[in-house]
């Protein structure tokens, strides 16, 4: 079968690899697998499997036989992804080394598009001083696999790198062939999912985890190749820290009870852990690399100062005075490390912590400085210039943390200030009365707050996340925490809530004339309705001379938040892209009006049900204007782990934001407006299918029946419950298990339900419609990435597959009328898309795609009608633990397999 599909020239490493570690496996799986599951599984690498047999085949298992066979589909679709990110690694560096055209995407295109659009070098400096890009880590729980087998597959991918090596002896190509036998051994006896709940902790630490493991190489070697290019085209161009990771994890309450203000704690400590070790390393690094003489080479005097305070008595670094002054840098770095909670030694001992992390760069600037004065330039342009990058990115908080909440639990916080205040009843307010109190309240310094009060637990809880933040920013540096977001963000009164509670715990300071935050109150908006009037409410807002007030003392930067998970859920893919996308039109024109920065956050996961999708193309595909160099993006789960687990992608993905950010920003508008009233006509007939199916009084019994939901429900993936309130309706139901269970079942209906009924309806209202969508497709960047994205959903929906998920429902006609239902608008959406890209199949222009797709579906499907079979099991016997661990084993090789969760 492996040779059928990989069958170009191009391919033949690809097929080597996927070769060697096959037979690796099935000399595993031969020794440790029954003879009845090793028969289904060697029926599955033949090219046409017998589908009859193999159900036959299937239904004969015994329970452990069935394990078996889910274990090692599971195993084999991991490796295969393990191959695949080896072959496109490998076609990057051979295109990079040919001296091809830089790809898209890159900062060299990018650069080169810059020059030949001739941007003068003042335009481009202003634009890098003011550019901001966020690549934002959050806790939302998509990551099926556990570190453990992250892990594992990090060790085989290196093996499998280090077999590629070119000239390698027989000896070490056996040794190599040993170690992954090992690694693959061990990846075959190790559990694949957690049988433990997650906690905030454990999703702590996960997170953190990516610094060592790519961050810390990756950030300062993108800022040292872009440093390079910019010089190319002016010696005089600077590079500030325009790029720039944060995240969520510990400071995320939507919806996660657990997140209280010792998580919070607990987060910067952690944190402070891994940096200040990062710190030490390099410093212990440099220490060693710098036996500079006084004997050979001058040195500036502020360098003899630093050596003069030096523990470092030894009389062999008398003439040493680099590693002198390091010695006393390093002392002091570990004495701030501990103030901040991290457990460190140095056999220097402890100097004088820094005030800062200003401090700690001045000492280091001071290295760099007279290495470049008295010719040791090259000295001071390796680990030294990586150092002073990485503490200008990290300071002494490795990560900025976003706060979030629901806009509800401000209000319920604000309404119990002011009962214990004896002042208005709050939440009977209307609108306009809650935002004449808490204006009235903002302009006061008359605080609300006491601490002598008893509030109650759930108050309490979210007073002291803000007072800890206060107690942070003080401790690890004001830009530890910068941002505050508002869940659900419906009214303008949401946004000033928070400013009432940011007032009365220290964090924003009241003045009638010069208010001052310390936070950013950024609010998200999420629904079809909150994204219509998210203008309008920023309108509103921007009118109120005491906020303008307040925007000055944050450089008149306003971000606000976009929600593309919440907005799909609520309107389906068509109508929440479209809505997304005039919301984005409609601020930009809003902040051009009031001289306002806008900075849009965009709260993508990594399904297209869920915003996700190549990040370059999304940037270029935003409205015009609404980049304008500032830029904050989510990242999470899964998507993490595919593009931050190693170095080389992450700096790969990271340069890709920048390059699209550049682009978005300085180049003239790429392609045209799509037509308004024509794609309105597309949105408002998508909206009207879709709605009226998730209205059908049957179709949440459908989708909780004929889908794994509640089983992903208790899969321990991460610390947030899977539903707001209960899994009885679509509205409580979190964006996430939602698009996960669709997922499951083949169907990944939320990425392209109404489309296809939409095309036809207009159809009939114009005849010469589809030379219109044409038209747009062939011109817009918007269009073009919207159906991009949904063709690769399409692609791998299987209707066979969900149409067996129907046998889980307990009124089979209803599920049989539903899904007819179903799959008749599949067709539409699929012939619509291919009229309207005049292509004759799908993922046609997408060969990578199609050839990733048809290497898994054998393992892929076999592992779906297993998970019916199961589901079907653990119907009749419900409290089976047995049964449910094989589900959840089951969801987690699809989850490989598709290379998606949520």
């Amino acid at each position: 079968m492996l040779n059928t599909v990989l069958s170009s020239e191009k391919d033949v490493p690809l097929l080597k690899d996927v070769q060697l570690l096959s037979q690796a496996l099935h000399a595993i799986m031969t020794e440790k697998m029954s003879s009845p599951s090793l028969q289904i599984f060697k029926l599955l690498n033949q090219t046409n499997p017998d589908k009859e047999k193999l159900a036959s085949l299937l239904a004969t298992l015994s329970p452990s036989q069935t394990e078996e066979l889910i274990h090692a589909c599971s195993i084999f679709a991991q490796v295969l992804n393990l191959a695949e990110d080896m072959h496109h690694e490998r076609r990057r560096r051979i295109h990079e080394s040919s001296g091809s055209t830089p790809p898209t995407g890159s900062i060299e295109d990018a650069l080169k598009k810059i020059e030949l659009a001739q941007i003068d070098k003042k335009t481009l400096q202003d634009t890098l001083n003011h550019t901001h890009i966020g690549a934002i880590l959050t806790a939302h729980p998509t990551e099926v696999q556990r570190q453990t087998i992250l892990d594992l597959l990090r060790k085989i991918h290196h093996l499998l790198e280090a077999y590629n090596l070119p000239n390698l002896s027989k000896e070490d190509q056996g040794n190599i062939e040993e170690a992954l036998l090992s690694a693959l051994l061990t990846l075959w006896q190790s559990d694949e999912t957690r049988h433990f709940k997650m906690t905030v902790f454990d999703e702590i630490d996960n997170g953190i985890a990516y610094f060592p493991l790519s961050f810390f190489e990756a950030l300062p070697k993108l800022y040292r190749n872009l440093s390079k290019k910019l010089k190319k085209i002016s010696t005089d161009l600077t590079l500030p820290n325009i790029i720039h990771i944060g995240g969520w994890i510990g400071g995320d309450r939507d919806g996660n009870p657990f997140v209280k203000a010792d998580v919070l704690n607990h987060a910067f400590k952690q944190q402070a852990q891994t940096l200040f070790h990062f710190y030490r390393k390099e410093l212990k690094s440099l220490y060693k690399e710098l036996s500079v003489s006084v004997r050979r080479v001058d040195v500036d005097e502020a360098v003899l100062a630093l050596a003069d305070q030096s523990p470092d008595k030894s009389i062999a670094r008398e003439e040493e005075p680099y590693r002198k002054a390091i010695a006393f840098i390093l002392a002091r770095t570990i004495a701030t490390g501990k103030t901040l909670g991290a457990q460190l030694s140095s056999h220097f001992g402890l100097g004088k912590p820094y005030a800062n992390a200003a401090e700690f760069k001045a000492d280091l600037d001071t290295l760099k400085n007279s290495l470049m004065n008295n010719g040791s330039t090259f000295l001071a342009m390796g680990r030294l210039t990586k150092l002073i990058r990485s503490v200008s990115l990290f300071e002494f908080y490795l990560m900025p943390l976003d706060l979030r909440q629901h806009a509800q639990k401000h209000a319920q916080t604000v309404a119990e200030l002011f009962t214990h205040s004896g002042l208005e009843d709050y939440l009977s307010l209307n609108e306009e009365e809650k935002q004449a109190v808490l204006i009235r309240e903002l302009k006061t310094t008359r605080p609300l707050f006491s601490p002598y009060t008893e509030y109650s637990e759930e108050v309490k809880t979210e007073l002291d996340i803000f007072h800890t933040a206060y107690i942070i920013k003080q401790k690890y540096g004001q830009q530890a925490i910068r941002q505050s977001i508002i869940s659900n963000c419906d009214y303008l009164s949401d946004i000033l809530a928070l400013a009432l509670i940011l007032k009365e715990t220290g964090l924003l300071k009241t003045d009638p004339i010069a208010p001052q935050t310390s936070i950013n109150i950024v609010p998200l908006f999420e629904t079809i309705e909150a994204l219509k009037n998210a203008s309008n409410i920023m309108e509103a807002l921007f009118d109120l001379p005491w906020y303008r007030a307040l925007l000055g003392s944050v450089q008149n930067v306003q971000e606000i938040m976009l929600g593309y998970s919440d907005s799909n859920k609520d309107g389906g893919y068509v109508t929440s892209q479209w809505s997304l996308y005039l919301a984005e039109e409609a601020l930009v024109k809003t902040a051009q009006a009031h001289q306002v920065t806008l900075r849009l956050f965009h709260g993508r996961g990594g399904s297209v049900g869920r915003g996700g999708g190549p990040a370059y193309q999304a940037i270029l595909a935003q409205p015009a204007h609404s980049v304008n160099g500032q830029i904050r993006i989510t990242e999470q789960g899964e998507v993490i782990t595919f593009k931050y687990a190693d170095s080389n992608n992450a700096q790969r993905n990271l340069e890709t934001l920048v390059a699209a950010t550049l682009e978005a920003t300085l180049l003239p508008v790429q392609g045209q407006e799509p037509d308004h009233n024509l794609l309105q006509s597309l949105s408002d007939h998508a909206f009207s299918t879709y709605r009226a199916l998730i209205t059908h009084p049957d179709f949440i019994d459908y989708f909780l029946q004929t889908s794994p939901i509640e089983q992903i429900a208790s899969l321990n993936i991460g610390s947030r419950p899977a539903s707001r309130k209960s899994l009885t309706k679509i509205q409580d139901l979190r964006a996430i298990p939602w698009v996960f269970s669709w997922t499951q079942n083949r169907l990944m209906l939320p990425a392209w339900y109404g489309f296809g009924s939409a095309v036809e309806q207009l159809k009939k209202e114009q005849p010469h419609i589809i030379q219109q969508l044409q038209d747009i497709w062939s011109h817009s960047p918007f269009f073009q990435a919207m159906l991009s994205n949904m063709e690769q959903v399409l692609a791998k929906v299987d209707t066979q597959i969900a149409k067996a998920y129907t046998v889980l429902s307990k009124n089979p006609e209803t599920a049989k009328e539903i899904f007819l239902r179903l799959e008749a608008e599949y067709e539409r959406s699929k012939q619509a898309l291919l009229d309207i890209t005049q292509a004759t199949d799908l993922l046609q222009d997408n060969r990578t795609l199609a050839r990733s797709l048809a290497l898994r579906l054998p393992y892929l499907n076999t592992l779906n009608w297993i998970q019916i079979e199961l589901l079907k099991r653990l119907r009749t016997e419900p409290n089976n633990e047995h049964i449910l661990s094989q589900i959840h084993a089951t969801i987690n090789g699809i989850a490989q397999g598709l290379r998606n969760t949520g």
